[in-house]
């Protein structure tokens, strides 16, 4: 194996850039494609524990809907400004006809796939007292038939667009995802993967690959040493042929491998409320400035403060442009 640990790093701090401009993200189109969902909120009051089971009673007091997986992807580049279309796959019932009339409250381009065969992906969240007490997933694959189709409009739909984002939550809508990246790559976009499983060779070509620790792991083993996860790290974005690999790594920042440097960026230090949908925020974010000609340093570190935005705010939320720039 090729030593990698002596390519050079250096630590961004905000200190590093203090004065990143907002850029105009009404002109960049991005592409999201991957695994659709339905998330949803039931909130409600804890005062008592069942006679039945030892579990807490929760007296339901106020649902809320928001667009999950894929969908919630594209509704952060949507919030932030960026034109935005989403690709994937729904059922053809009542949380299919949710996800497409909260993509078009986001003003998200809609390209959703009903499946008859399937019903929409649903995550429920029980909420008491601020807290999540149970989660229920409610999930399908999609069908031969409708992945087919799906992959003829994504190569329909690509020359309208500048940046791909395949947001792979391993429920099977991205089955031909290597497909998708080769056809990406050949047009000249920039093609952004967040990954899942235990093979990462599918997402082989694509411009940067965005793994979080506990993913980046399964792949390549444990480390001892910032040089030992350096080195594992440089060799697979050199092995899939990545232009770059961000390896998001919750309280510890995040860490940007290209075959030129390292760089490495300090977690936004702010009271952490909830992580879920964190890693959505920040890819979003980074191919949103990407799309706007943002050199890649100011972009991990723009995607970096949305990061620490997006984790103070309750379940799968959004950063807007003026909370990302003070503006």
């Amino acid at each position: 194996m090729t030593n990698h640990t002596a390519t050079p790093a250096r630590l961004l701090s905000a200190d590093s850039h203090p004065f990143i401009a907002a850029p105009d993200l009404a002109a960049v189109r991005i592409l999201v494609v991957g695994d659709v969902m339905l998330d949803r909120y039931w909130f409600g009051d804890v005062s008592r524990i069942s006679p039945e089971a030892p579990v807490p009673i929760v007296r339901i007091e106020k649902r809320e809907e928001r667009l999950g997986g894929a969908a919630n992807v594209a509704r952060n580049a949507a919030a932030l400004g960026a034109r935005c279309g989403l690709l994937g796959v729904v059922g053809a019932d009542e949380a299919g006809e949710q996800v497409a009339q909260l993509l078009a409250e986001s003003r998200i381009d809609s390209y959703l796939q009903r499946d008859p065969a399937i019903s929409t992906i649903i995550k429920l969240r029980v909420i008491g007292r601020q807290q999540q007490l149970l989660r229920i997933d409610f999930e399908d694959a999609p069908t031969d038939t409708v992945l087919r189709d799906k992959l003829t409009q994504f190569n329909a739909l690509l020359p309208d667009y500048d940046v791909v984002i395949l947001s792979d939550y391993n429920k099977g809508s991205l089955v031909n995802v290597a497909h998708m990246i080769e056809a990406g790559r050949a047009a000249g976009k920039v093609v952004m993967v967040d990954p899942k499983g235990d093979d990462f060779s599918r997402y082989a070509g694509a411009t940067v690959l965005t793994p979080n620790k506990s993913e980046f792991r399964r792949i390549v083993g444990s480390w001892s040493s910032e040089d030992q996860l350096t080195a594992k790290a440089q060799a697979l974005r050199a092995e899939l042929r990545l232009d770059a690999l961000l390896l998001t790594r919750s309280e510890e920042g995040m860490s940007l491998y290209t075959a030129s440097e390292v760089l490495h960026m300090h977690a936004d230090a702010r009271e952490v409320f909830d992580v879920s949908g964190a890693g959505d925020t920040v890819i979003a974010t980074m191919a949103s400035m990407l799309g706007a000609g943002m050199p890649m340093a100011d972009a991990i570190m723009t995607a970096n403060r949305a990061g620490g935005i997006v984790v103070g705010k309750l379940g799968t939320a959004t950063v807007t442009r003026e909370e990302l720039f003070g503006l």
